[in-house]
């Protein structure tokens, strides 16, 4: 129990993982928390609302179900509260439109006490005498600090834009601004997209849809050797589970870094849906004669130029298969490529209360801690290196929440599961004979 004016837990930072947190602990007594954001409302990569897309994970794996199916929180309660319980049943998909969940986590916000917007975190520093952490946030101008005896981290993933795109200048965009930009970038006579995953494939299917009204040349270079699709098979998905996270957070750090590597497909692919509405956009589009656009694979971005007289860009790219360079001048630039983790600068005052890897990443233990002392500070989305790809996967999201609030209350107010899939991951803890069944 807080004391006044120390509040049992801050989170930082209010994505979906912070803001399922913000949901599951609302009606625990016993357990005060309060919840920042520097924006002043939720709004997840708005960049890419497009119309017709969808989540990659079907609405079960929304801030609460896994954990409490009766929550009030659930996507079902806000679609029943919206009035469209039977029209998303008629609809037969298990998939919400990301327009669609978007509001839901508007209007789960709405609802929540808990949440302060507007509160940009500038410094968090430790006070050894009352043995709490005090956050200091800017809103609106003015100066507030909040104190907790634990934090939680949700300060989620930003924009990466390549090396060799730093600083070039003109308007080119990463696809987290691909809305707001859409209309300028059809204006231009060309247009480049660099990237592999859904988000590229998405844009490229939006621009296609519209290059006969516009007139402009298309091109995708993606250093994929083809366009891979999001693994989605049931033995597949069982790697999303606690068993998978207590295998993967076994292995040696040097093991972990290279599955991360290679399960890229697992949570960066395309979905199948998208890859082939491609195909037969193109195959419409061919139908009166050759479509401007191109697909190219196996091609990497190696430099980049700007030329501010023509507004045109020249990238440097390599056919890798091929070993062969050569160079692409477009207009418009997109880069699909991704977000990647960035430690927040305002946890450089309690750097020592942290654990850290030999790479200088946070060193999370299996409960999704990284203070160095016992129990104070956890992490959302900031272990896919010590956790594996379930770290940014919505469906894993109350199961990680679920043990967040175990360990801060030393009781479990959500059933946490221990084992879920069919498969084992490791090898048996004793050698098997013929016809035995190694114990779960």
């Amino acid at each position: 129990m807080s004391t006044p004016d120390i509040h049992d837990f801050i989170a930082v930072g209010l994505g979906p993982f912070n803001l399922g947190l913000a949901c599951l602990a609302e009606p625990l007594d016993g357990l005060d928390g309060l919840f920042l954001e520097r924006n002043e409302e939720f709004d997840w990569h708005p960049g890419m609302l497009l119309e017709s897309a969808t989540l990659q994970t079907p609405f079960l794996a929304d801030l609460v179900t896994f954990a409490d199916p009766t929550s009030s929180y659930s996507f079902l309660n806000y679609l029943k509260q919206s009035g469209r319980l039977y029209a998303f049943y008629i609809r037969e998909s298990f998939y919400p439109l990301r327009t669609e969940y978007n509001d839901y986590c508007r209007w789960a916000a709405r609802g929540l006490s808990s949440v302060r917007f507007g509160e940009d975190v500038v410094r968090v520093e430790y006070e050894e005498a009352e043995g709490c952490y005090a956050v200091h946030a800017v809103r609106r101008g003015e100066r507030t600090v909040h104190r907790a005896r634990r934090l939680v981290l949700g300060t989620g993933t930003p924009p990466h834009v390549p090396e060799s795109c730093r600083g070039l200048g003109g308007d080119l965009l990463h696809n987290s601004a691909y809305l707001e930009n859409k209309a300028r970038l059809q204006a231009k006579d060309s247009i480049a997209i660099v990237g592999s995953g859904q988000s590229a494939a998405e844009i490229y299917h939006d621009l296609l849809q519209d290059i006969d009204s516009h007139g402009y040349e298309l091109t995708w270079v993606t250093r994929s050797p083809r366009f891979f699709p999001l693994e989605y098979t049931k033995l597949t998905l069982e790697m999303t589970s606690p068993e998978y996270a207590d295998y993967f957070h076994a292995l040696p750090a040097p093991t972990r870094d290279r599955l991360v590597a290679s399960q890229k497909n697992l949570y960066k692919g395309i979905n199948t849906e998208l890859i082939d509405g491609i195909f037969d956009l193109l195959y419409q589009k061919s139908l009166t004669g050759p479509c401007p656009t191109r697909l190219m694979t196996n091609t990497a971005l190696t430099g980049a130029r700007h030329e501010a007289a023509t507004g045109t860009y020249t990238l440097d790219l390599r056919q890798e298969e091929q070993g062969r360079d050569f160079s692409l001048t477009t207009q418009g630039l997109v880069l699909a490529t991704g977000y990647r983790q960035r430690l927040p600068e305002f946890l450089e005052p309690v750097h020592d209360r942290i654990s850290w890897d030999e790479q200088g990443r946070f060193a999370v233990r299996r409960n999704y801690r990284v203070d160095a002392d016992g129990g104070e500070i956890y992490v959302q989305n900031a272990e896919l290196h010590t956790h594996g790809f379930v770290a940014p996967d919505l469906g894993m999201a109350a199961y990680r929440n679920s043990c967040i609030l175990r360990e801060m209350l030393g009781r479990e107010p959500y059933t946490v599961e221990r084992r879920i899939a069919f498969q084992d991951f490791g090898a048996p803890p004793e050698p098997l004979t013929d016809g035995q069944v190694a114990p779960a």
